[in-house]
């Protein structure tokens, strides 16, 4: 396993505090994921949707469906925070939810869909955040961390450009 195929961006590096300047460069790039990641995948079959990006990594297609189940989740635990500053989210198992039927049967479409809508929301409202705003957290029982909604931001902008990375580098390994 080389760990530039797991970690094509590299690791993910938290910001160490709230910057309002970041936060401007990052909220346009997330609001970009989901044309990127269509654009990722563009023109794959079947074949090559079922197809793991590195040995023992997960296909395509449940790179797609795991980002949207992903985001789905971040836009939803930013609303929490906003809504009941400090909460404890719950978590999930996201290997577990990759390995359900419809993560590694179904086509990528639905998925596609679902982040053109939610990255269209999730980033309107975060662009209308304030300064204070973007502190209000929430608290990750797996981690048993504290999130603040800056590094929130941080961490699904970056986690979009990994896993389409994926992907990108996927087909360009095989000449896709």
């Amino acid at each position: 396993m080389s760990i530039e195929m797991r970690y094509p961006l590299g690791k993910f590096t938290p910001p160490q505090g709230l910057d309002l300047a970041v936060i401007r460069r990052q909220i346009p790039v997330l609001a970009s994921l989901p044309g990127a990641l269509r654009q990722a995948v563009e023109g794959l079959d079947d074949v090559q949707l079922d197809t793991p990006y590195r040995d023992g990594g997960w296909t395509v297609r449940q790179l797609v469906h795991h980002v949207a189940d992903s985001h789905m989740h971040a836009s939803a635990r930013t609303r929490y925070a906003l809504t009941d500053n400090g909460t404890t989210i719950m978590g999930y198992d996201e290997a577990v939810w990759a390995e359900l039927i419809d993560a590694r049967t179904l086509p990528v479409e639905p998925s596609l869909q679902i982040l053109d809508g939610l990255h269209r929301r999730w980033v309107a409202l975060l662009d209308a955040l304030s300064e204070a705003q973007w502190q209000h957290e929430y608290l990750h029982p797996q981690y048993q961390s504290r999130w603040p909604l800056w590094k929130v931001l941080a961490l699904y902008e970056w986690h979009g450009r990994h896993h389409t990375a994926h992907i990108t580098e996927l087909r360009r390994r095989e000449g896709w």
